[in-house]
C-alpha cells in the first residue's frame, strides 16, 4: 500500500478545471450590469478567470491545473468555484454565488458550466496561484475542443433556443487522454468518455437520499395510488395476501419411497432425492441404510426463474466417491395443476422410478405431490426455495435457517419479594456467637441480597426486591440465609425454596400475605415438603411474595414500545384494530460478505409488534431480494411502534459469524390513517463511527384498520401505562435494571426456537443499548430542548422591536390589539383557542403523506398538536379548541376563572394518582424521538 502511494506521488498528477461559461447571473444592486469572474479554490491554491464586463451570460473557455500534493487524500479535498462581480471604482467584489452550496434565502442565481478531470501529462505545468488581492486573471491555457453547450452561447451563435442543460464534455482527440489510475472505490478518478449528463464536481460521493419515498406497486388487491387500492379487472386470488405482490411457485413435496433396490454388498442404500428443473436443484437429506426412506420435504421454484418445461426427480444413493443412480420421475410443467387456498392440500401419489438397468418386477416407487401455487399456500413456510440453496445437501439445519417463521415472546411477570425477618438463626460452628445475618435471593440468573443485620438471633430486614420471571414458570425462588462472619467470608445458615406456582398473583396495590418458611441445609431438603411438615423446631424466615400482574413488563425501549398492556390477561381490553404488514422487497443493499470472489448478502427481515415476532425467509446471494410476505397483528393501543429490521444471515458466512444489521424502520401506529395503504420505500440507515451510511431501501406496505372508533378515541384519554405504574410506581433506575433482566430472559427463550433468533437480533430490535450515554444523543436532545423555547425567545425579540418602533405600523397595530385585550379581557382565551383551531385546520393541507422516519438532522423539536402527524389527535384537539372557543364566548370569564380556581384547590380526597385526561392526551402525542437514530 505504501509503495502504491509512493508511485502516485511520483506520477505528477494534476487536477484540471475548465471554466466554460455561465448563464443568468444576477447582481442584487445592479441587475444585468455585473462583470463576472470565477475564482477557483483547491488545496490552498487560488486561480481566477478573466473578467467579462457587463455580461450576465459570460463565456470563458479557460483551463487551469491544480497541483495535487497527495493523491491518496484526493477524495477528502473540496473544489470550490465562486463567482464574483468586479467593480472598477472600489476594491470590493460582490458575491454572486458558488457551485458547491447555496443558501435557501440567497438571491444569487444562475448556472455555471465546469469540466473537471485528472491528468498526469508531464507536458502540462501547474497554473501559477494568484495573489489574494489581484484581479488579473491567471494565464490561459489551450482550449479544449469538446465544449459544454449552454443557452447563452447557443443564442449568440446558433440563434435558436434549447433547454438550459450543461453536458459533460468528452476529451478531444488531439488532447492527451489522462491515464487511468485506481484511487479506491470512493476516490476521484480520471474522467472517461460517457454519455452527456449534468456537470458537477467529480469529487467525493454526495450524500445519499435519506428520505422516505412513496411507491405505487401492483399488489394482490390492485395498484396502490395515493394510499388507495385501484382494482383492475382481475380480482386477487386470496384476500389475505392483498398487501404483497403475487409470486407464483412450483411446489414439489417429496414424501417417501419404497422398494428401493439393495446394494450389491453392503445391503440397504443411503438414499436422497434431487429435484431439478433447468439450472435449479433442490436436494433432500440422505438417510443411512434405509430402503423405505421418508423425507417429507417441500421445495419451491419461482416461476419467473424457470428455464425448462421438464421437472426431474432423481433418487440417488450417497457414496464417498460417486453417488449411484437409482431412478427418475419426470413431469411436464404444462400438465401441473394449480392450487389456490382455501382449497385442500394436494394429495401425494406414488410414482414409479424409471431405471433401464433395474428389473421391471422390482421397480421402486416414490410418493410425490407437484402443484403450482403462491405465497398464500400453506407449504410456503416449510418450503426450501430454489434461490436459497447453498449446498448440494439441504440438511435440516440449513433448511431451518432459511424458512420464514413466527415467534411469540414469553409472557413476563414482575416478582415482588419482601424479606421481613428471621427467627432462631443459629450458627452451627459457634452456637454461642450472635450472627450478622443477611439473605441472598436467587431467581434463575438474577441474584440480590439484603443488608447485613445487627448481631441478633432474630434479625429484621423488611426490604423489597423485584425480579422478572416468564411463563411457564420453570424455576424456583431460592432464599439463602448466610452469616457474615468475617470481612471476606460468608457462612451459610440454611436455604428455603419457594415454587413460583405457589406464589399468589395480584392485579392491584392491595397488600399480599406473608408466610413462614423453614430453612434446610440443602436445596433438595428444602424442596422436600414431607420433611418440612415433620420439623418441629428450626430456623425460620418470614417472606411475602407476589407475582405482579398489574404492571407492564418493559422488555424494549420505553420510547418505542410495541405493547403497553399489563401482564394479567383479565386486565386486557378488547382490540381496537388490526395492523397488516406486507414485506415486499429491498434494493440497493450493500454487500456484507464475499462469496466466490464477489460481494453478496444473505438477508432476511424481522418485524416485531407486541408479543409476536415474524421472520421472513432468507434470500441467498441477492442484493435486491424479494420477500412478498404478509403478516397481521391485533392492535390494543395506537401509541405503539412497529419495528422492522433487515439482517444478514451469519449462519451462511465463513465461521458462522454474528448476524449483521443492515437497517431499521420504525412506524408509530398513531401516525397512520385508518384504512389507508401506505406503500413506501424506507432508507436503511446505520450510524457507524465513520458517519451515517445508507445500506439500501426496504419497500413495505402497511395498513391499519380500526375496528372500534369509539374505543380508539377513548384511548387518548386513558393513561399510557397500566394503573399500577401510577398507584405504586417503580423508579426509573429500577425499570432499567428490570428491562435488562427481561431482555436476557427473552433472548434465552427465543434462542430455543428453530431457527433461533440470535441475541444480536433481539438486542437490535428492542433497542437494548438506548440507556447508554451518547454525546450525539445528548447534543440532539439539547437542541430539541432549546428549539422548544425558541418561539418564546422569538416573541421576546419581536416585542423588543415593537418597543423600539423599528416598524411604526406594526407597533401601532400592537397598541390597538393591546387596548382591545385590556378592554375586553374575556375575549383572550376564546381568541387563543379559535386561533389554534384555525391554524390546525390550515395545516391540514400540509399533513404528512407517510409516517415519519429516521431524521438525519437528529430530529429537532416539532409541534405535534397542529401538525397532523397523529391525524386523530389533531382532529380531536382542533374540535376541542372550536368547542371551547364557542363555550367561552358565551360563558362569563369570571365564572370560568372561579370554577378553574376551585378545581385547582380541590380537596386531596378528590384528587387521584391516575393522570388526568388532558395529560394523558399530551403524553400520547407522537414525539420526534421516533425519528432519532
Amino acid at each position: 500500500m505504501d509503495t502504491f502511494k509512493a508511485k502516485l506521488q511520483m506520477s505528477n498528477i494534476k487536477l484540471g478545471v475548465e471554466v466554460i461559461s455561465a448563464h443568468g447571473l444576477f447582481q442584487r444592486d445592479k441587475q444585468n450590469s455585473c462583470s463576472p469572474f470565477v475564482e477557483l479554490k483547491f488545496d490552498n491554491q487560488i486561480f481566477r478567470t478573466t473578467t467579462k464586463p457587463n455580461d450576465p451570460n459570460p463565456v470563458w473557455h479557460e483551463s487551469f491545473y491544480f497541483l495535487v500534493s497527495d493523491p491518496s487524500f484526493l477524495s477528502t479535498r473540496t473544489l470550490e468555484a465562486h463567482v464574483f462581480s468586479y467593480q472598477d471604482e472600489t476594491d470590493a467584489k460582490p458575491f454572486l454565488g458558488k457551485v458547491r452550496k447555496r443558501s435557501v434565502f440567497s438571491r444569487a442565481r444562475g448556472e455555471l458550466g465546469l469540466r473537471v478531470f485528472i491528468t498526469d501529462d508531464p507536458s502540462i505545468t501547474p497554473s501559477v496561484s494568484e495573489s489574494p488581492r489581484a484581479y488579473i486573471p491567471s494565464p490561459r491555457r489551450e482550449h479544449v475542443s469538446s465544449l459544454i453547450t449552454d443557452d447563452a452561447n447557443e443564442r449568440r451563435e446558433l440563434k435558436k433556443p434549447i433547454t438550459r442543460t450543461f453536458y459533460n464534455a468528452t476529451p478531444s482527440v488531439n488532447q492527451q487522454q489522462p491515464a487511468t489510475m485506481n484511487y479506491g472505490m470512493h476516490e476521484m478518478r480520471a474522467a472517461a468518455p460517457m454519455p452527456p449528463r449534468v456537470v458537477q464536481y467529480n469529487g467525493p460521493t454526495p450524500p445519499s437520499d435519506f428520505s422516505v419515498k412513496e411507491t405505487s406497486p401492483f399488489l394482490g388487491g390492485g395498484q396502490i395510488i395515493g394510499g388507495r387500492v385501484v382494482r383492475g379487472t382481475k380480482r386477487p386470488a386470496s384476500g389475505a395476501y392483498d398487501l404483497v405482490e403475487e409470486m407464483r411457485f412450483l411446489f414439489v413435496r417429496v414424501v417417501k419411497a419404497r422398494d428401493l433396490p439393495d446394494r450389491d454388498l453392503t445391503g440397504s442404500l443411503d438414499p436422497y432425492v434431487e429435484v431439478k428443473i433447468g439450472n435449479f436443484k433442490g436436494v433432500t437429506r440422505h438417510l443411512d441404510k434405509n430402503s423405505d426412506p421418508e423425507w417429507n420435504q417441500v421445495f419451491a421454484f419461482a416461476k419467473e426463474n424457470l428455464q425448462s418445461n421438464v421437472l426431474e426427480i432423481v433418487v440417488k444413493d450417497k457414496d464417498l466417491v460417486l453417488d449411484d443412480y437409482v431412478g427418475t420421475v419426470r413431469f411436464d410443467l404444462h400438465e401441473v395443476q394449480s392450487r389456490v387456498p382455501p382449497d385442500s392440500p394436494l394429495a401425494p401419489e406414488w410414482y414409479r422410478l424409471e431405471n433401464k438397468r433395474q428389473e421391471k418386477k422390482k421397480r421402486a416407487e416414490i410418493m410425490l405431490a407437484v402443484w403450482e401455487g403462491t405465497q398464500a399456500d400453506e407449504a410456503f413456510g416449510d418450503a426450501v426455495f430454489s434461490d436459497s440453496l447453498t449446498s448440494s445437501d439441504s440438511s435440516d439445519i440449513i433448511s431451518a435457517n432459511l424458512r420464514s417463521k413466527v415467534y411469540h415472546s414469553p409472557r413476563l411477570w414482575y416478582l415482588r419479594v419482601r424479606i421481613i425477618e428471621a427467627q432462631d438463626v443459629i450458627i452451627v460452628s459457634d452456637k454461642s456467637r450472635l450472627p450478622e445475618a443477611f439473605v441472598r435471593i436467587q431467581m434463575g440468573n438474577q441474584m440480590l441480597k439484603t443488608r447485613v443485620s445487627q448481631r441478633t438471633f432474630h434479625p429484621t430486614w423488611d426490604q423489597e426486591f423485584m425480579f422478572v420471571v416468564a411463563e411457564p414458570f420453570e424455576e424456583n425462588l431460592v432464599l439463602s440465609v448466610e452469616d457474615h462472619s468475617e470481612p471476606n467470608r460468608d457462612e451459610p445458615v440454611g436455604k428455603a425454596v419457594i415454587p413460583l406456582a405457589a406464589i399468589e398473583k395480584r392485579t392491584d396495590d392491595k397488600k399480599f400475605r406473608s408466610r413462614w418458611f423453614h430453612l434446610e441445609d440443602s436445596i433438595s431438603d428444602a424442596m422436600d415438603e414431607d420433611k418440612a411438615k415433620k420439623v418441629k423446631f428450626a430456623t425460620r424466615i418470614h417472606v411475602a411474595a407476589a407475582l405482579e400482574g398489574g404492571y407492564h413488563v418493559f422488555d424494549e425501549s420505553t420510547y418505542y414500545s410495541s405493547d403497553l398492556r399489563p401482564t394479567a390477561k383479565p386486565l386486557w381490553k378488547p382490540p381496537i384494530g388490526v395492523l397488516e404488514l406486507g414485506i415486499l422487497n429491498a434494493n440497493g443493499l450493500h454487500p456484507v460478505k464475499t462469496r466466490d470472489g464477489k460481494g453478496v448478502s444473505d438477508t432476511y427481515v424481522v418485524a416485531k409488534y407486541g408479543h409476536k415476532w415474524v421472520r421472513s425467509r432468507t434470500v441467498i446471494n441477492s442484493l435486491s431480494p424479494k420477500y412478498n410476505e404478509q403478516y397481521t397483528w391485533e392492535v390494543f393501543d395506537p401509541a405503539t411502534v412497529l419495528t422492522i429490521c433487515v439482517f444478514d444471515n451469519g449462519h451462511f458466512g465463513e465461521g458462522k459469524n454474528r448476524d449483521q444489521t443492515i437497517g431499521k424502520v420504525r412506524i408509530r401506529l398513531s401516525t397512520l390513517q385508518s384504512g389507508r395503504v401506505y406503500t413506501n420505500a424506507y432508507p436503511l440507515l446505520v450510524l457507524q463511527p465513520s458517519g451515517l451510511k445508507k445500506r439500501g431501501e426496504l419497500h413495505l406496505a402497511v395498513r391499519f384498520t380500526c375496528t372500534s372508533v369509539s374505543n380508539m378515541l377513548m384511548k387518548y384519554t386513558k393513561p399510557l401505562l397500566p394503573k399500577m405504574h401510577y398507584t405504586q410506581p417503580l423508579s426509573v433506575n429500577l425499570q432499567e435494571v428490570l428491562r435488562v433482566q427481561a431482555l436476557n430472559i427473552m433472548v434465552a427463550r427465543l434462542g430455543r426456537s428453530e431457527p433461533p433468533l440470535r441475541r444480536e437480533v433481539v438486542e437490535y430490535m428492542t433497542d437494548a443499548k438506548t440507556h447508554l450515554f451518547s454525546m450525539r444523543r445528548s447534543k440532539a436532545n439539547f437542541y430539541r430542548f432549546t428549539a422548544v423555547f425558541s418561539g418564546v425567545m422569538s416573541v421576546w425579540k419581536w416585542m423588543g422591536e415593537v418597543c423600539s418602533w423599528r416598524t411604526p405600523v406594526t407597533t401601532a397595530l400592537v397598541h390597538v390589539l393591546y387596548t382591545m385585550l385590556v378592554m375586553f379581557p374575556e375575549m383572550i382565551l376564546p381568541t387563543v383557542f379559535l386561533y389554534m383551531a384555525v391554524i390546525g385546520l390550515w395545516n391540514y393541507r400540509f399533513r404528512p403523506r407517510f409516517p415519519p422516519h429516521m431524521d438525519t438532522k437528529l430530529s429537532y423539536a416539532e409541534s405535534a398538536l397542529l401538525s397532523w402527524r397523529d391525524p386523530r389527535a389533531t382532529a380531536i384537539f382542533v374540535t376541542f379548541c372550536l368547542i371551547i372557543a364557542m363555550v367561552m364566548y358565551i360563558t362569563p370569564f369570571k365564572l370560568f376563572a372561579l370554577l378553574s380556581g376551585y378545581y385547582f384547590m380541590r380537596h386531596p380526597r378528590l384528587r387521584h394518582r391516575i393522570p388526568s385526561a388532558p395529560l394523558n392526551f399530551f403524553r400520547r402525542l407522537p414525539a420526534m424521538t421516533d425519528s432519532m437514530l
